[in-house]
């Protein structure tokens, strides 16, 4: 018992900083960030220097409980640094942003599994994947473990993962689906990940050949669809009390939003300088086209701003008075996430057209930024239409499901 509650505890209080100083410690990196983006991309994992100077600004600690050194944030804070890292590079946000968000996760298990993982290294950091490409086996103490899983982002940095299991009784009939905590070290990995976009991630495949994993290291996702999680803190930590598929959904459009917002200044960066190949103007700038164009992108942003910022305090404010979020707001959340997904890609596609063919020169950041985002905005629990159709189904009472994810 005394090394468990020497495992929960550290050595001092830290003090937390606030939402707008971790923005600034993220916008600070961005010149660094994006001079090892295209080394990132190149060799399909996120630069080591890269990953040392967040995890040094404490941008992996944005949902590490505040037991083990973590700043336990709220999801407002973790949109607006993933925007500022994918401000500065596509690649390297997503693995930040995935990687807190298993840390998250990590936190809605019980604490004698998060003193496993942070307790034992307050730096850990955990990838993670939810569908259950797996077998598992009911042993004495908790299951055996074998699968394949596709795509653990921030898989070469990760030293723990949270990854989806069937489980099974004692006949080895599939019972529950769960969540499984593994160590790294105890898994292999393949390099998979040969794509067109977010190259760096680094999303590859974890490989479990019979792992032992302990009972308390399963948790069973249908019960956490509907807020009842299995830490014991979750009365005193208002973070871990978020709506599940809500905040696993829209965590993933803050690189976008990033992405989205560096397109439109290096377009209008570049309009005084640029002319208008096969026109009078010698200048983008001084076209009414192309003002109309870069307008229209801006106010797609504004808005999938706007609208992510909305379901971003629902989430906060909901975890903050200890109430979970309704199926239907639930089910707005998702469909909020695909809107905003679709809009940014929109107001990408708009600004390249309008700053014209250069876009796609190996040199521009556009060509980069573009395939970033089209790849990412691709993820399936991000994808428009499934979202519009359960928020459409919830509005009009229709009582069909097509995902138990909302």
């Amino acid at each position: 018992m005394k090394r468990e509650r020497e495992m929960t505890t550290i050595a001092e209080p830290i003090t937390v900083p606030d939402r707008a100083q971790l923005v600034a410690r993220a916008t600070e990196l961005t010149a660094l960030l994006r001079n090892n983006a295209a080394e990132g991309e190149k060799n399909r994992r996120v630069v080591e220097e890269s990953i040392q100077a967040l995890t040094d600004a404490g941008l992996f600690k944005l949902a590490v409980p505040k037991r083990y050194g973590g700043y336990e944030t709220d999801m407002r804070t973790m949109l607006e640094v993933s925007k500022a890292v994918g401000y500065a590079d596509g690649g390297t946000a997503w693995v930040l942003t995935l990687t807190n968000i298993c840390a998250w996760l990590t936190g809605l298990f019980p604490v004698k599994a998060q003193d496993e993982v942070f307790g034992a290294n307050p730096d850990a950091k955990v990838s993670g994947v939810l569908t259950p490409t797996s077998t598992s086996e009911k042993v004495d103490g908790g299951y055996k473990v074998t699968g394949r899983w596709y795509y653990n982002s921030g898989s070469w940095h990760a030293t723990w993962a949270v990854l989806g299991i069937p489980i099974t009784d004692e006949n080895g009939t599939v019972v529950d689906q769960g969540l499984a905590l593994i160590p790294t070290s105890e898994m292999t990995l393949e390099d998979t990940w040969f794509v067109a976009g977010m190259r760096s991630s680094g999303s590859n495949c974890l490989v479990a050949d019979s792992v032992f994993v302990p009972a308390h290291r399963v948790m069973s996702v249908p019960p956490a669809i509907d807020g009842d999680y299995p830490t014991e803190q979750i009365g005193s930590e208002a973070l871990y009390r978020s709506a599940f598929v809500p905040i696993l959904a829209l965590v993933l459009i803050g690189t976008q939003l990033g992405l989205g917002q560096a397109a439109l200044d290096f377009v209008i960066e570049k309009a005084p300088k640029k002319a208008i190949s096969y026109t009078f103007f010698e200048k983008q700038s001084d076209s009414v086209a192309f003002q109309l164009q870069v307008a229209e992108a801006a106010q797609l942003l504004d808005t999938a701003n706007l609208l992510a910022q909305r379901a971003a305090q629902d989430i906060d404010d909901a975890a903050a008075g200890a109430e979970y979020l309704d199926y239907k707001a639930r089910a707005r959340v998702r469909a909020d996430t695909g809107w905003v997904a679709e809009h940014v890609t929109r107001a990408i596609d708009i600004l390249l057209s309008a700053h014209g063919a250069g876009s796609f020169g190996d040199t521009s950041p556009l060509q980069r930024i573009w395939r970033d985002s089209a790849t990412a905005a691709r993820h399936a629990i991000v994808s428009p239409a499934v979202g519009y159709e359960i928020y459409g189904k919830a509005l009009l009472g229709v009582e069909e499901k097509i995902t138990p994810l909302v």
